[in-house]
């Protein structure tokens, strides 16, 4: 059976997360139907990051297996012409090798996420962007960003819920970028690991505005880290400014 690999994009807001759910819509799920359009026995598919809801994509990876030898260009286009109107695309579609396992075979995830400083509502991207309406320094952001890189115990921003066995990460990135516009500032989180924890990422920058705002010193974050203890933790920041952007593979399936 031929194994086929998607790129995926997709903007979160309609649906519960990634993850196939009972009772409410997801974006696994919504792949699924539109591969069963084009063959009935169309298998489950198995996504590289279980985005949370409210969480958009713009570098998903997912894998499945078909009886069906298909032309992955015209994969593409049917499931494109059997998603909409759902917010989801596949960008890329290529067959990979049967070891290949969109989860399993990643070596590393890259998420970004967008907050923007200004006084006015955000009207365009108001769900795709988290929007503050005070300054925040860039500098003390990143300065409290260097703390969290490296190997960790990253207990203390990890959701309770979380259930990966161990809290032990590495992080390898933490990058603030400032991007000015006509009437305000967005500021990209750009964060890069392995794998990460529930709500990690999240967690990070609702700790890093509170710096940013100046309501924490860089230190508290290396405090908050080596405490070990989610009440350390800064507030979790809504999830519509966060993006899965990338998933790396030893080989690049397109």
């Amino acid at each position: 059976m031929p194994r086929y690999a998607l790129k995926i994009e997709y903007k979160g807001t309609p649906f519960a997360g990634w993850q196939r759910q009972k009772e409410h819509p997801s974006v696994q799920q919504a792949i699924e139907e539109a591969l069963a359009k084009m063959d009935a026995e169309a298998p489950l598919i198995q996504g590289a990051g279980r985005t949370d809801a409210g969480v958009h994509a713009t570098g998903q990876v997912a894998h499945f297996d078909l009886i069906k030898d298909w032309d992955a260009y015209r994969l593409s286009e049917g499931l494109n012409y059997h998603l909409r109107p759902a917010p989801v695309a596949i960008v890329a579609a290529a067959k990979v090798s049967d070891n290949f396992h969109a989860r399993f075979s990643a070596l590393k995830r890259r998420y970004l996420f967008r907050l923007v400083s200004r006084r006015a509502p955000m009207v365009l991207e108001n769900d795709l962007v988290w929007h503050v309406r005070h300054e925040l320094d860039a500098g003390a952001m990143q300065e409290a960003a260097n703390h969290l890189l490296g190997n960790h115990d990253f207990t203390t921003f990890r959701s309770t819920i979380c259930q990966a066995k161990s809290p032990i990460k590495t992080l390898d990135r933490l990058e603030v970028e400032t991007v000015s516009l006509e009437h305000g500032t967005e500021y990209r989180f750009h964060v890069e690991a392995r794998s990460f924890l529930h709500n990690q990422v999240r967690s990070f920058v609702g700790t890093l505005e509170r710096v940013g705002a100046g309501s924490w010193e860089p230190d508290d974050v290396r405090d908050a880290l080596l405490a070990r203890n989610r009440a350390a933790c800064g507030p979790v920041c809504p999830p519509q400014g966060l993006y899965l952007a990338e998933v790396g593979y030893p080989e690049e399936p397109f």
